[in-house]
């Protein structure tokens, strides 16, 4: 099955990192059962938000983005041609805060990028 959103974990970890419950567009309905639901949560105490792909893209700065490579600093995600491997990569000018990773999807992929970016001030 396709990943569509951040997974509860992750969905935790940006709440923790202080992003915006209203910038998610799915949500976790925590009732009876757990399960992914639609763009409002049905319980706003007790759901959890949940991102897309769509969102995670948009919560990264967007004045530095580039389409395939890197030329004035700024973040990347890119699939590789082999493995059906996603990449992100954030670099400066000088490349002194490079970071860059791999994942599986590229929900993970975005969501790794905005924990970096989070984390270390870029956002």
């Amino acid at each position: 099955m396709n990943k569509i959103c951040t997974s509860l974990e992750q969905s935790k970890k940006l709440l923790e990192l202080g992003i915006d419950r209203k910038s998610s567009d799915m949500y976790y309905w925590c009732g009876s059962d757990l399960r992914i639901g639609g763009y409002k949560a049905q319980d706003e105490e007790l759901d959890i938000p949940a991102w897309s792909l769509a969102v995670l893209l948009d919560i990264l700065p967007n004045d530095e983005v580039t389409s395939t490579t890197v030329t004035r600093g700024g973040w990347n995600i890119k699939p590789a041609k082999y493995l059906d491997i996603w990449f992100a990569e954030y670099e400066t000018e000088k490349h002194d805060n490079d970071f860059s990773l791999s994942a599986n999807n590229p929900i993970d992929a975005a969501f790794e990028m905005v924990v970096w970016l989070k984390e270390n001030g870029k956002i």
